[in-house]
Order: structure tokens, then C-alpha cells, then sequence
């Protein structure tokens, strides 16, 4: 058995969800890539995926050893770029894709210096709050806010992110201010549609009972909805509701008085900026270029695979 080639099968059936994808991407019968995983599980004398003829469900064994898997290719892919002959050579035409809101603020103004330091890269920055699906839409990296779905892509955490409830002056003044979470629930709360990628809702840390906190998911509701981060935000600070938005959005505003923070006993832990892309072994230098730029500029690069 050739274990790396075995790793690169288990990893982008994984990735694509279907032995027959991942045949098709590599040009064979799904049967090779059936024996290829056969023979892998059988070498590690554990069950890495489930097989049905609808779907393919990863194991508990399998979700770490994909873990694994992929920060080993990742680092072999490296290690070969490093020393190959072109290794120098960042060039090539690179697609990301970003949050719209952070895209505008904290993204499309980093992509000239990338591109002065890197001008045989060309770069198309895709702005959507929709989650954008990297591997079936052929984007290189994305830059995404806040907890990650589970997914069989790598994650680099290049900053934290703290988000805040807040409200325009005259909002609190109308309808009074939340003392709890749950007071949430008798507010008009100004919410990312579902189509968007934020999907647990918005996050609070409270008291378990036991002297400890824990953090909980509410979906409050409202009678605006929008796909847009940044029409939330305007909405807001229209005095039309309570947002959930981010401190790197809100903070100008905060200092100004054009909005109030509440319910900041409850706030939840950071979660964090990501670049996320497709593991493989052959990662092309230009997005390991920008990966590494990008934890440059953000100033703190922790990987999260």
C-alpha cells in the first residue's frame, strides 16, 4: 500500500463527500478509491468511514486521523515548494473569498500590499456572507468571523474577535435595556438572515449554577432580517433595533456615543478570525503566501486544522 497515496484518497473523499467525487477529480474508478480506503482502514485495523449508499459519515477514529492527515500533507507540500526549483516563485492567479462587512474593512485594503509584495499574483476577493462553498466553487482561502463548522478544511486562527449587543441611544430609550439574555426576546433584535453564514446565533456567557459559566446560543428575533452585515449594522444605528456585531465595526461608534453597548456581563469568550482553505499536498505557494501574510498583518498566527 502506498500509505501517502492512501492519505491524499481518504483526505478528498472527506473533502467531497462521495468516493464517486473524488474519483472523478482524480480521473479513475470509484472502485480504486474504494480498495485505496480498504486497504488503509485495514493497514490501521480501524474503521475511519462509513459507508451507505447515500452518504459517507467520518468515524470518531476518522475525524482525528483526517486531522492529522491533513496538516501532514500540508507540511509535505511545504517542505517540497521549499526546495524545488520554482520554490522562490510566488505567482499565479488567487481567489478569496470574505465575510462582506470585515471583507470591506479588514480584507480588500490588505490585498494591494500583498500584491506589492507578491505583483506576479493576481487576486479576485469574492465579498459574501453567504458560506461560501471553497472547494465545489474553486476558491483558493477564505477569511471567515466567529466558530467555523465542522468541516474537513484547514484553519489558520490569525486574530480573536469579541462581538457586543448594541443599540442606538434613542432604541434604548424607546424600549428600554435588556438586563439578560432573555430579555432579548421581548426586543426587536436586527438578525443575519439564515442563508448567511451565521447559523448558532448569537452567543452569551451565563452562570451554569455551580459557580462556573458557560456559554449559550440564542436565536432571537425581529421584524428585520438581513443577508448583509453592513445593513444591520445602518439599521442599528437607525435606532430600528439591537444588533450582534463585532467590536472591530462597532468600536468608532461606541467611542462617538452613536451606539451603547449592553449586556456586557454576558458577553462570550472571543472567537476568532480564520483563513480557511482545502488541504492538499501539492498547496499552491501563492495561498501559502497569502496565509502567511495574512497572519503577518493580523499579528497572531495559532493553527487550528
Amino acid at each position: 500500500m502506498d500509505k501517502l497515496k492512501a492519505m491524499e484518497t481518504f483526505v478528498a473523499v472527506a473533502q467531497r463527500g462521495s468516493l464517486a467525487a473524488a474519483a472523478r477529480a482524480e480521473g479513475v474508478v470509484p472502485a480504486i478509491i474504494g480498495r485505496r480506503l480498504d486497504a488503509l482502514e485495514e493497514h490501521l485495523g480501524v474503521k475511519l468511514l462509513l459507508r451507505t449508499t447515500r452518504r459517507l459519515t467520518l468515524t470518531p477514529e476518522g475525524s482525528a486521523f483526517l486531522d492529522d492527515c491533513q496538516r501532514l500533507l500540508a507540511e509535505l507540500a511545504q517542505a517540497e515548494a521549499n526546495v524545488s526549483a520554482g520554490g522562490h516563485s510566488v505567482r499565479g492567479h488567487l481567489r478569496i473569498t470574505a465575510p462582506a462587512g470585515f471583507g470591506r474593512r479588514r480584507v480588500a485594503p490588505v490585498v494591494p500590499l500583498f500584491r506589492a509584495r507578491y505583483p506576479e499574483v493576481t487576486v479576485s476577493l469574492n465579498l459574501s456572507d453567504r458560506l461560501v462553498d471553497l472547494v465545489a466553487e474553486g476558491y483558493d482561502c477564505a477569511v471567515r468571523v466567529g466558530d467555523l463548522p465542522d468541516s474537513s478544511l484547514v484553519s489558520v486562527r490569525l486574530a480573536d474577535n469579541r462581538r457586543r449587543v448594541v443599540a442606538a441611544p434613542e432604541y434604548l430609550r424607546r424600549r428600554g435595556v435588556p438586563q439578560t439574555p432573555h430579555d432579548l426576546l421581548h426586543h426587536d433584535c436586527l438578525i443575519l438572515s439564515s442563508e448567511a453564514s451565521q447559523t448558532r446565533g448569537w452567543a452569551f456567557s451565563v452562570p451554569d449554577g455551580g459557580g462556573r459559566r458557560k456559554v449559550i446560543h440564542l436565536r432571537p428575533r425581529g421584524p428585520l432580517d438581513c443577508s448583509d452585515g453592513q445593513v444591520l449594522y445602518e439599521w442599528c444605528l437607525a435606532g430600528l433595533g439591537l444588533a450582534w456585531r463585532s467590536t472591530w465595526e462597532v468600536q468608532a461608534d461606541l467611542d462617538a456615543g452613536r451606539l451603547v453597548s449592553v449586556l456586557d456581563d454576558y458577553a462570550a469568550p472571543p472567537n476568532g478570525v480564520y483563513a480557511v482553505f482545502p488541504s492538499g499536498r501539492h498547496l499552491p505557494r501563492r495561498v501559502r503566501a497569502w496565509v502567511d501574510f495574512l497572519k503577518d498583518h493580523y499579528g497572531q498566527g495559532r493553527s487550528n486544522s
